[in-house]
């Protein structure tokens, strides 16, 4: 019998070699930036879009409000059809649709054809992330899973900050439309890449069968299970103490920092630098640390630079100088802490992985969408209410940890070969 990359399930003998590790931890991190990318790249070209579909400032807002809507809605769905069909035809199928998509938004005469098609993208890009965390974790043991989650995490946080300059690009030197036509060739690549070189890494034995009562009673024995929810919730809410200060960007940078619009830059350096340390961190730490462990030593990092980040802004008049490290610091000790918790989280039922990763996911959103809707335009006009208010979530993460480790603590205790 051949084996999978990780070692974590055989293949039959007749079956074609699998790729090694690297490859498929590149296909599967070119996957999870599809999101991202749909989201970010086109963002540049706003007004120019506006100005040749002739549309108001709030129906292009709605461009962005029907791609998340839809982004969101079936992250439900994807993990539970490739649950019951397995990952890659989930995944191809998937990569036809958001390549319509694109080329339909390209091809858009008027604003709302390009809703319409904003939102079949939206449909279809959330296959990238919760397939690409369910096949790692199919695929590779959990040290080598862990490995991989952090390469892909680090290159879904880096898209949103390359997606805008590839859209002024192209929409300064070409047009608006080239965004869309790059987005479309983009997962036609993908298709073509997934369809050679990805394995299907569900058996057929191992599938779930996809109709109303075993839908619902999967989704039922995951929001039963505290663990689930709670380790959701450890992975969601404290992502929000950096991300709070990006959503709030205008505002802080803007009035706070008094910082011209071309310094805005240094926020999303930083807050990406500390993600890729930390997520550099998490894999360099695979196999040679218990997972409760790491978990904490993230926490104590962004327990510290919230503090610090609190004390320092009851202090002083808030400056550049010191004033974007805490977060850049915060968004390390985040990231060393998220690859660990979602194989945590993904591992509570192997049975249903793909429908883990689709609730993981949602359960994100929910929380990001309370931050974007409600939170941060209620706090971003002071410093003291930003620092409260990340530290506010780095608290609840903490205190869920605590309780996880508390009432399960077999949980984490894994993690060392």
């Amino acid at each position: 019998m051949a084996r999978h990359p990780g070692g974590a399930s055989p293949l039959p003998a007749s079956a074609k070699p699998p790729p090694s590790s690297w490859v498929i931890a590149v296909l599967l991190a070119w996957l999870a930036m599809l999101g991202p990318f749909a989201i970010d790249t086109y963002i540049p070209a706003f007004s120019a879009i506006g100005k040749a579909l002739d549309a108001t400032p709030e129906q292009m807002q709605q461009t962005l409000s029907a791609y998340l809507l839809s982004f969101a809605f079936m992250s439900l769905f994807h993990g539970a059809l490739s649950d019951r069909f397995g990952r890659r035809i989930v995944v191809l199928c998937g990569l036809v649709l958001f390549t319509l998509a694109s080329i339909g938004c390209a091809l858009a005469p008027t604003v709302g054809w390009l809703i319409v098609c904003r939102a079949l993208q939206g449909f279809s890009a959330g296959v990238g992330i919760v397939i690409a965390r369910a096949v790692t974790c199919d695929l590779f043991s959990p040290i080598q899973a862990q490995k991989i989650i952090s390469q892909i995490t680090i290159f879904f946080g880096i898209a949103p900050v390359i997606a805008p300059i590839i859209g002024g690009v192209f929409s300064d030197y070409l047009s608006w439309q080239a965004i869309f036509w790059f987005m479309a060739a983009m997962g036609a690549l993908l298709w073509v890449s997934i369809w050679r070189l990805l394995p299907e890494s569900l058996p057929i034995s191992a599938r779930q069968p996809l109709d109303i009562g075993n839908l619902l009673s999967g989704y039922s024995k995951l929001l039963r299970d505290r663990r689930f929810l709670l380790l959701a919730v450890v992975y969601g809410i404290p992502f929000n103490g950096a991300f709070l200060y990006i959503l709030s960007a205008p505002v802080f940078l803007g009035q706070i920092l008094h910082l011209a619009p071309r310094q805005f830059f240094w926020l999303f350096a930083f807050n990406t630098v500390g993600l890729i340390a930390g997520l550099w961190l998490s894999g360099r730490m695979a196999g040679r640390a218990k997972h409760s462990r790491q978990v904490m030593m993230g926490f104590w990092i962004m327990l510290a630079t919230s503090l610090l980040n609190l004390i320092l802004n009851l202090m002083l008049i808030p400056r550049m100088a010191w004033a974007l490290w805490p977060i850049a610091l915060f968004s390390l000790g985040w990231a060393l802490t998220a690859p660990v918790v979602t194989l945590l989280a993904l591992g509570l039922h192997p049975e249903r992985r793909g429908m883990a990763s689709s609730l993981q996911s949602v359960v994100g959103l929910i929380f990001k969408g309370l931050v974007a809707g409600l939170i941060a335009p209620a706090v971003m006009h002071s410093a003291i209410g930003l620092a409260l208010t990340s530290f506010a979530f780095m608290a609840a993460g903490l205190a869920c940890w605590v309780l996880v480790r508390k009432w399960w603590p077999e949980i984490g205790v894994s993690g060392v070969a």
